[in-house]
């Protein structure tokens, strides 16, 4: 297995990008593998961006409509509360798995 090459960071060659920057030039990677890696020095160990040539990656895939009625349906479904059955209003935080007044009806009670 062969290693892959490990850049500075900020001091990539060109003709490689990251996924945010290939997402931003409207591009994805498209099945290619990770041709090099950046590393960003610090104190708790290097933070590690994988790079993926621009030549290779392939356009990003249009939104239809039914992508968009499955991402909002998804979004709704974050919003529903499982203890009291009611759309919350906001994303319910995993850590809770439940809205704020149901995880802690004695202060909303006193409030």
């Amino acid at each position: 297995m062969a290693t892959l090459p490990v850049y500075p960071w900020r001091l990539a060659p060109d003709g490689l990008a990251t996924r945010r920057q290939l997402r931003a030039l409207g591009l994805r990677p498209g099945g290619q593998d990770v041709v090099a890696q950046v590393e960003r020095p610090r104190r708790r160990g290097p933070l590690v961006a994988y790079l993926y040539r621009i030549d290779l990656a392939r356009p990003v895939r249009p939104m239809t409509e039914r992508r968009t009625a499955a991402l909002a349906k998804a979004n709704a479904a974050r919003r529903w509360c499982p203890t009291c059955r009611r759309d919350a209003g906001y994303v319910i935080p995993a850590s809770l798995g439940m809205c704020v007044p149901c995880a802690y009806p004695d202060e909303q009670r006193a409030a």
